[in-house]
């Protein structure tokens, strides 16, 4: 009798899975492996977006510039340069990708409170097809910039159309000199641009209108400041935040300032001009490449 013939079980089975293997395989691309991999790249009929400008990041807390931290910082270290020195030194942010989020902070105590400050950079990749990494980056700037309630800037009325009559808040801050109307806006960076709040002024964003949470024109693609002054029972504390836009790279500057005495208000000039004076320092830097 002719015996019929007949695979091994084992041999059977390496035959299945490689069978399996070889289907599964078929859609993967030369970039379907890496962690900015497209979508839409493959097995999608839309097409990805372009990727965006920056395809690296910086080392965070050797960016800012040690000056910069000093004026941030002042009186670090208080005559103890070794102290000094590992304060401005700054801790890195734990992160599990260091291509595409870096940041870091720093922390000032002194008799008269506390100064933190810390600096985040996000660079985007988009994954939806048809988005770019820069139009994914601008989305969630928006989204951030909603979510801080800051102000947009009023659309100009077509040609040839009268404008419509200002509000009273808009004729309020065109008064004291808004920003973006010609008049004497103030520069951040200054000390003497803006006079600093008197200690008895209330729990709010800030005394001039000038320096209230709003749009800012000079820094990347899109840029705002928020300002938040809180009271607690043990003191009060005024939260400053820059944040920007720079094609598919987002920056964050947040600075703090903490002082037990609830007659000294830490001032808005002070931390708006010096966040405001490091973020255009990493604006101009070119973080990326």
């Amino acid at each position: 009798m002719q015996r019929r013939a007949y695979a091994p079980a084992a041999a059977l089975a390496a035959a299945v899975l490689a069978a399996g293997l070889t289907g599964c395989g078929g859609g993967g691309g030369s970039g379907g492996g890496g962690i900015d991999a497209k979508a839409g790249q493959s097995g999608s009929s839309a097409p990805a977006g372009p990727p965006g400008k920056y395809h690296s990041l910086p080392e965070p807390c050797g960016y800012v510039s040690p000056g910069t931290l000093r004026r941030m910082l002042p009186g670090a270290g208080d005559g103890d340069e070794a102290e000094a020195k590992r304060l401005l030194r700054g801790q890195a942010a734990i992160t599990y990708d260091t291509d595409r989020r870096v940041g870091c902070r720093w922390k000032l105590e002194t008799p008269n409170g506390t100064r933190h400050l810390s600096v985040d950079f996000e660079r985007v990749v988009s994954y939806q097809p048809g988005v770019s990494d820069e139009a994914r980056a601008q989305q969630l700037y928006e989204r951030q910039a909603s979510a801080a309630r800051i102000p947009s800037a009023a659309p100009s009325a077509p040609s040839g159309k009268p404008s419509a009559a200002p509000s009273a808040s808009a004729s309020a801050s065109a008064s004291a000199g808004a920003p973006g109307d010609g008049g004497p806006v103030p520069q951040l960076g200054e000390e003497s641009a803006v006079p600093s709040a008197p200690s008895s002024a209330p729990a709010s964003a800030s005394t001039d209108p000038r320096l209230a949470p709003r749009v800012l024109d000079d820094l990347g693609d899109d840029a705002f400041v928020n300002d938040k002054l809180a009271t607690t029972g043990t003191g009060v504390h005024r939260d400053v935040t820059v944040v920007f836009r720079s094609s598919n790279v987002l920056v964050t500057i947040a600075y703090d300032q903490w002082t037990t005495d609830k007659q000294q208000v830490p001032s808005s000039q002070d931390l708006q001009g010096k966040a405001h004076g490091l973020a255009r320092e990493l604006d101009a830097g070119h973080f990326g490449n």
